[in-house]
């Protein structure tokens, strides 16, 4: 693996609740190659989604640093931080937040077209995509000519076209059954190892584990523990069955 894609620095998300404060992320440091699959892992309320959040620059951290290809997200200002969303960071949601009026691969073209490069290479990739992901015979349905595993495969496709230097993905299985989760994540762990991307999943089913390069655990806003060895990440992924 080359360069460090995202680095992560000191994080911490204060909120005010029933007026107290709780830290949802507490002085959390990590970093990611490109080319490097995690998962982002832990119990619901331990701050895993918060810390997704805050790494797509959608919710601005109450201190600590977030670097993305060297750029910190807090010496940007509002403008420049959403450049940078459309540019380098490719974002699937656990609602796929498809255009309802948009077939597949218009979906999937979107994003290029936000950042002007929809030619005939974009195109191209977005077929490709789609295939890879097992929807050849989808290209021109809509949303709601599609299932909800069909519709989170396309907003995976879209996440990944416009080659950003990011994939987030947060809880990309949650709408597909055993076998279709499988085969997904592992072509997403595939796409993130050959286009050199640096890749980041939130997830609840360690199943899902077998498929990256390392496991990030998360419990009460801190991270508590990492996975880094093929034998650790294979004897959780397992405990998950």
């Amino acid at each position: 693996m080359s360069n460090i894609a995202l680095e992560v620095h000191n994080i911490v998300k204060t909120f005010s609740v029933d007026g107290g404060k709780i830290n949802a992320v507490d002085d959390v440091s990590f970093q990611v190659r490109s080319g490097e699959f995690v998962a982002l892992v832990g119990p619901s309320g331990s701050g895993k989604t918060t810390m997704l959040s805050i790494l797509a620059a959608l919710l601005t951290p109450s201190s600590g640093q977030v670097l993305i290809d060297g750029h910190d997200l807090a010496r940007m200002n509002e403008k420049q931080r959403v450049g940078l969303r459309r540019e380098k960071i490719g974002f699937t949601f656990q609602s796929n937040n498809l255009i309802p009026y948009l077939t597949a691969q218009e979906n999937v073209e979107f994003m290029l077209r936000l950042n002007g490069r929809n030619g005939r290479d974009g195109r191209a990739r977005s077929m490709e995509l789609l295939t890879r992901l097992g929807l050849n015979d989808r290209l021109h349905n809509l949303p709601a000519q599609m299932s909800g595993g069909q519709q989170q495969r396309v907003a995976i496709a879209r996440a990944l076209i416009h080659n950003p230097t990011v994939v987030l993905a947060d809880e990309p299985t949650a709408s597909l059954d055993t076998e279709r989760a499988f085969q997904v994540v592992e072509t997403f762990a595939k796409l993130i190892h050959e286009n050199q991307r640096a890749g980041i999943m939130v997830t609840h089913d360690l199943r899902m584990c077998k498929y990256v390069d390392r496991v990030l655990q998360m419990r009460d806003g801190k991270l508590v523990h990492e996975y880094t060895t093929p034998e650790e990440i294979a004897a959780l992924a397992k405990g998950g069955d």
